[in-house]
């Protein structure tokens, strides 16, 4: 009978994306899912079968090898058949733990992708491909808070956990998810939970610099580099030292930058331009974005190379309209905010109805935009009560009943059918109308950046309007 403690010869396996001494079973779809695994002061990404089990463990006759003393040979198995997920235990030593229970012997509990799960001291994390939907979006009742930041939502609650992991070692965090979703917050997040939380934190907007600019901000220049460089300027990598740089819409970089930031990660060292002498760093970064990576590289948009050292582990964050639990914390908290800096002593409170719309609206901006109906409605309250008269409110319907426009919308929809029928076409419109064809404000208005705006102006036909 064969030593079950000796390995029994070579099994097939492919090499994570990002460094790790764990293999993974080649029976997996490199685009779809992925298992996210945290195990001490090791984070790794690897890719998930479509379909089918998949054996987690210690040992050699398992999918996924997870080399960590806490771990069973054969620890637990995941179970995928089309949009569900389930875990079970395999008898393991020390357990196998979902939402803090510990599974009895083969019991199989359903999951979420975005929810951890433990296998002995070890979390774990299934994720959906960025830009998937999720099947259903899952509530918590009993909501966390994380210092000012609302987490009612079972999958933003072990999303946080995961980042928190995530925040105590060195590696590089890549932030996936729409615009306006709480990037940026997800990122300080990191940095305050982090070992440098007490070095800089310094962020950089990939999309809002031109070229030369970008290439000043990041890296510095000497003086008479170039045309305006009137004096020496140190650069973000040189000023965020032991810190964390976050570079935010990442996928927005020209190809020239990319080259150059490639090389400086690569080198750890930072050169001025125009300078002829490089100098060290220990930078921690994080980047964001909210662009498909992948298909950038399958264009030809973004190094690939870069993407993997970027891309050290990848956190997705889902959309608003998938957490719908929040909304109503979300809104009394930027109600509150918008009150302080109006100066009123009394917060208006939401009407039953304003809650209900806020509730069903699909949020293209997500938070961004949520923030910035909840600060106009709070503007123009005259009363304790905001309702819908305050509220963007256009088409059909919350529940069955028509929802009542008022001098609180952006206009009225005009009755028959046709492109006009898209709301969020009809709201880019009526954004633009109200700021009479002012991009950047109608932008801020719709909570989303001004280049997504543009974006969208192409992909509806807007023609690009000029001012008024």
């Amino acid at each position: 009978m064969a030593d079950p403690d000796k390995p029994q010869g070579p099994r097939r396996s492919i090499h994570a994306e990002v460094p790790s001494t764990i293999p993974v079973s080649s029976r997996v779809e490199p685009q779809g899912r992925r298992l996210l695994v945290i195990a001490g002061d090791r984070v790794s990404s690897h890719p998930l079968p479509q379909s089918g089990p998949f054996k987690l463990g210690r040992g050699e006759e398992v999918d996924l090898r997870v080399d960590d003393p806490s771990v069973s040979r054969d620890h637990a198995c995941l179970y995928f058949n089309r949009n569900q997920i389930h875990v079970s235990d395999s008898g393991s030593s020390n357990g196998t733990r979902v939402r803090g229970r510990r599974l009895k012997g083969n019991e199989r509990v359903p999951i979420s992708a975005g929810e951890t799960f433990e296998a002995g001291s070890v979390l774990l994390m299934v994720q959906d491909p960025f830009g998937a939907e999720a099947s259903k979006a899952i509530v918590s009742r009993a909501g966390a808070s994380t210092d000012d930041i609302v987490i009612q939502d079972r999958a933003m609650a072990s999303l946080y956990q995961l980042a928190e992991r995530v925040a105590r070692s060195t590696i590089n965090v890549l932030l996936l998810g729409e615009t306006g979703v709480g990037k940026d917050v997800l990122a300080r997040k990191i940095h305050a939970m982090s070992p440098r939380a007490d070095k800089p934190f310094l962020p950089l907007n990939c999309g809002a610099l031109t070229e030369q600019l970008l290439e000043s901000e990041l890296f510095g220049h000497e003086k008479g580099a170039f045309t305006g460089a009137v004096e020496t300027k140190i650069g973000l990598l040189e000023a965020a030292n032991e810190g964390t740089v976050f570079l935010d819409e990442v996928g927005e970089l020209p190809m020239s930058v990319q080259v150059k930031l490639l090389r400086v990660l690569e080198e750890r060292a930072v050169r001025r331009v125009g300078g002829l002498r490089s100098k060290p760093f220990d930078i921690r970064f994080l980047a964001a974005t909210n662009r498909d990576l992948n298909q950038a590289i399958a264009d030809g948009d973004f190094r690939s190379d870069l993407f993997y050292r970027l891309n050290g582990i990848s956190l997705v964050i889902p959309p608003l309209r998938q957490r719908v639990g929040e909304i109503e914390g979300l809104a009394h908290k930027f109600i509150e905010d918008a009150s302080k800096r109006a100066g009123q002593d009394r917060a208006p409170r939401l009407s039953d109805e304003a809650l209900a719309w806020l509730r069903a609206h699909d949020w293209p901006g997500n938070i961004r935009e949520l923030q910035n109906t909840i600060e106009r409605a709070v503007l123009l309250c005259t009363g304790e009560l905001i309702t819908l008269e305050q509220l963007p409110v256009r088409m059909a319907a919350v529940g069955n009943t028509p929802a009542a426009g008022g001098t609180g919308g952006f206009g009225v929809v005009q009755a028959g059918g046709g492109e006009d029928d898209d709301p969020e076409r009809r709201r880019i419109l009526d954004a633009l109308e109200h700021c009479a064809g002012n991009q950047t404000r109608a932008a801020k208005l719709l909570g989303i950046s001004r280049n997504t705006l543009l974006a969208r102006l192409d992909q509806y036909g807007i023609a690009r309007p000029r001012k008024r």
